[in-house]
């Protein structure tokens, strides 16, 4: 399907067409003509995949044929950085309409505090906010959702991973009950299934790729010991093989300890991490964008934050604990339909992580040789959790608690 045959408004079709879009994704195939429809939904679709246009699209063309003055959509998110990006999806898509909208997160100084306080005031047609800065504001009295038609919550199993259950269930009381809400997310586990239970009404339900890695990428593992990661990076860094790279790691201090060592080693790149100010952040986020930057490394806040096309490689030099992060890890590359490399390196402590992984994605990785002059890497055996933790005197790791 095009654009056209969904007969949106043509203003609005003149901004699709300045974005270069022509033909519609499968989820936004399905999700726009029941959001036209004003149904309730549930779409789960793996990262990549079009749907804040899904949802965007629709949203915009019923705003532009309906006088409004107030607040009409609020669309919930986990992070700063992909509150970010939907504002300017949002500004892009608008260009040729009336329509306004406005990014609401914390970690900004005083000056972005006020200006988000004043455009909630003046009543944007559009708010992207992050649950903790919206319920600051609620508590404040400043914001009015007294018109608000639409709720539309991104990455939902996301928003449920970081603690926010409880906040999406204030939000949600402080809006009307007459109002078409659509939830989001890349998985669907038991927990979103009983938020949508409470928040939805009688949804349409699509599911497109649950848990699954875009076709394009072309996913690698090595086997290597901790001290073979930073020659095994380097190589491969320095083999000109990739132009927009993103380097995965499981900590703040290890994105650290990463960048630490490319600088040593004279291989551009940038760390971004939660310790920057968001006014770096911004600015780095700028540079790889604009492909001033090639190799940005990061934790998984980047998995969800990003949306940034032609990015050749994805590297996780840490395996990520859930095999849900290593879907939304990877997915930053092979994005709308293109294709890219995702390569893992996995320790002996790690393996058993990678088996969960194979078994979400019901396939078996490939394991390449180390190249030479780098020794032999540990044998492969998914049962090494077991042993490191024989090994350590039968204690067992800390249970990983959910906020």
């Amino acid at each position: 399907m095009t654009f056209d045959d969904f007969e949106l408004e043509y203003d609005l079709l003149d901004g699709i067409d300045a974005m270069g879009y022509s033909n519609a994704t499968p989820i936004q195939e399905q999700a726009i003509p029941r959001i036209l429809n004003n149904e309730d939904l549930i779409a789960c679709a793996q990262t990549g995949t079009g749907k804040t246009a899904a949802f965007v699209l629709p949203i915009l063309n019923k705003i532009i044929t309906t006088a409004t003055k107030h607040i009409n959509t609020l669309v919930l998110v986990p992070t700063r950085e992909l509150a970010q990006q939907i504002d300017q999806q949002i500004d892009a898509m608008a260009y040729y309409i009336d329509v306004s909208s406005v990014a609401v997160y914390g970690g900004s100084d005083g000056i972005t505090w006020e200006q988000q306080k004043r455009a909630l005031k003046k009543g944007a047609d559009i708010v992207i906010a992050t649950p903790g800065r919206l319920i600051a504001l609620l508590n404040m009295g400043a914001v009015d959702f007294s018109q608000l038609q639409h709720l539309v919550l991104d990455e939902a199993d996301r928003m449920l991973d970081m603690g926010f259950s409880e906040d999406i269930e204030r939000i949600v009381s402080e809006l009307p009950k007459q109002r078409q809400t659509l939830l989001f997310s890349a998985t669907m586990p038991p927990k979103i299934r009983t938020l949508a239970g409470k928040i939805l009404h009688n949804p349409y339900q699509i599911n497109i790729a649950i848990s699954k890695p875009a076709e394009g990428i072309v996913q690698q593992v090595y086997l290597t010991h901790d001290q073979q990661k930073d020659s095994l990076l380097k190589g491969i860094l320095k083999s000109g093989q990739y132009k927009s790279i993103i380097i995965f790691a499981g900590t703040k201090e290890k994105v650290k300890q990463v960048f630490a060592m490319l600088q040593k080693s004279r291989i551009a790149s940038k760390a971004f991490h939660s310790d920057l100010k968001q006014e770096e952040r911004e600015q780095i986020m700028q540079q790889f964008k604009n492909g001033s930057i090639s190799v940005l490394v990061g934790t998984d806040v980047l998995s969800r934050g990003i949306d940034v096309t032609g990015i050749d490689l994805v590297l996780n030099y840490d395996v990520p604990p859930d095999p849900e992060d290593y879907i939304h890890r990877i997915g930053r590359t092979a994005r709308a339909a293109t294709t890219g490399t995702a390569i893992t390196f996995v320790n002996e402590k790690d393996m058993y992580r990678l088996l969960n992984i194979q078994k979400m994605i019901e396939r078996e990785l490939p394991r390449l040789p180390l190249p030479d002059g780098l020794g032999e890497g540990p044998a492969y055996n998914p049962t090494a959790r077991k042993t490191f933790d024989k090994h350590r005197g039968g204690k067992k790791p800390a249970a990983r608690h959910k906020r």
